[in-house]
């Protein structure tokens, strides 16, 4: 498994042409079928370091995610990249098009071709949005035709769906192996944020190799408790393994890069455009979705019930507001469910320093491990 920038720099050399996507959920699909390699730029903690060029134009109460996707692109998006493409997420990478094309233009490269396309987040009992959804993806596909000088056939866009339907299916089954105990929550994590970066026949390949891997008997029960780990990013891998050493078996999750990436897709259509119409109003509830924001508590706490969790685990991206403004209701609902719950948070330079979360997953283990012990009968003596 390489490095993101390692990764790119080999597709590059082997004539890849390849699309940086700023939001988590693009029309991967779509993208594949013209012959892009789409990359969501999530996830690039392991090349990008610091971030010179990004702190001139971002400020740095931005979430970490925005100013390492904004540091890649300009110093490095010229050589890596083809293009960008981007729909309407968040207030920060809303906002970062324009930014990045004067921070790649002041670098005297030529600028990248940029594809956008508005999703609309009205929710469905409001009003109806799916002929507008339709439009928007029927002009995206007239803007990477005139791009590229490929005619779009639905032909091909079906065979992209079908190869990010098998991409996702081995992902869930990767992560029940992780609530199986037949594999840590660190090698899951590391394994699926290479992947990220890989083209999906490759992604494919990656994970039926990890899959095939694996131990067929699950790993002896030690562990204090079953968790749910939410949050927009993964812990660090250092935080992922402090979890496990502590005995947290993570039952499943609700990371916005990971299960809300892969949880759901279509499963039929009548064209491209019908797809991400029941893509996007079809989605696992995510913060970044505002049209689907009346859904989480119910989804999350189906999947708390659905794996059988004792405890939650929220780890905050510092300064993601949309997530912050769910957490206090998250907690109550949870607790008043049963479950334990933990929240902590990860900014730009806490990712070498993750000594401190070390006291914090084994308290919260064990707080665990006294609820699921046995109760003795009363008036019997230990």
């Amino acid at each position: 498994m390489e490095s993101a920038r390692n990764t790119l720099l080999r597709l590059k050399s082997e004539g890849r042409k390849i699309i940086g996507c700023f939001p988590l959920y693009p029309p991967l699909e779509l993208l594949h079928s013209m012959g892009l390699v789409p990359v969501v730029l999530w996830g690039l903690s392991d090349g990008v370091r610091a971030t010179p060029d990004a702190d001139g134009r971002i400020q740095n109460y931005a979430c970490s995610v925005a100013r390492r996707l904004a540091q890649f692109v300009m110093a490095e998006g010229k050589d890596l990249l083809d293009g960008l493409f981007f729909y309407n997420a968040c207030d920060t990478l809303r906002n970062l098009p324009e930014i990045l094309l004067e921070g790649v233009a002041e670098s005297g490269a030529a600028p990248l071709p940029m594809f956008r396309m508005h999703v609309p987040m009205t929710p469905p009992a409001q009003a109806d949005s799916s002929e507008y959804l339709r439009n928007e993806v029927r002009n995206l596909i007239a803007s990477l035709e005139k791009h590229s000088g490929l005619e779009f056939s639905e032909e091909r866009f079906a065979r992209s769906a079908e190869l990010y339907s098998s991409m996702r299916n081995l992902c869930r089954l990767l992560e029940a192996a992780v609530a199986e105990r037949r594999l840590g929550f660190a090698d899951f994590c590391e394994t699926l944020s290479s992947a990220n970066f890989l083209p999906v026949e490759d992604q494919i390949a990656l994970l039926k190799s990890r899959l095939a891997s694996l131990p067929p008997d699950p790993a002896p029960k030690n562990f204090a408790g079953r968790v749910i780990v939410s949050g927009i990013l993964p812990p660090p891998l250092a935080v992922c393994r402090l979890m496990d050493q502590a005995g947290l078996l993570v039952a499943g999750n609700d990371v916005a890069s990971l299960f809300r990436s892969y949880a759901v897709a279509p499963s039929d259509w009548k064209d491209a455009a019908d797809y991400y119409v029941r893509f996007y109003q079809g989605h696992f509830p995510c913060t970044t979705l505002l049209n689907l924001a009346e859904r989480r508590m119910e989804a999350v706490m189906a999947l708390a019930l659905e794996k059988g969790a004792d405890g939650f685990v929220f780890v905050g991206e510092k300064f993601c507001e949309y997530e912050y403004f769910e957490i206090p209701d998250m907690e109550n609902l949870l607790r008043k469910n049963g479950l334990a719950t933990l929240a902590i948070e990860i900014s730009l330079d806490d990712e070498d320093n993750v000594e401190a979360y070390r006291t914090r997953m084994e308290a919260f283990s064990e707080v665990l491990l006294e609820r699921n012990r046995p109760k003795k009968p009363e008036g019997v003596r230990s």
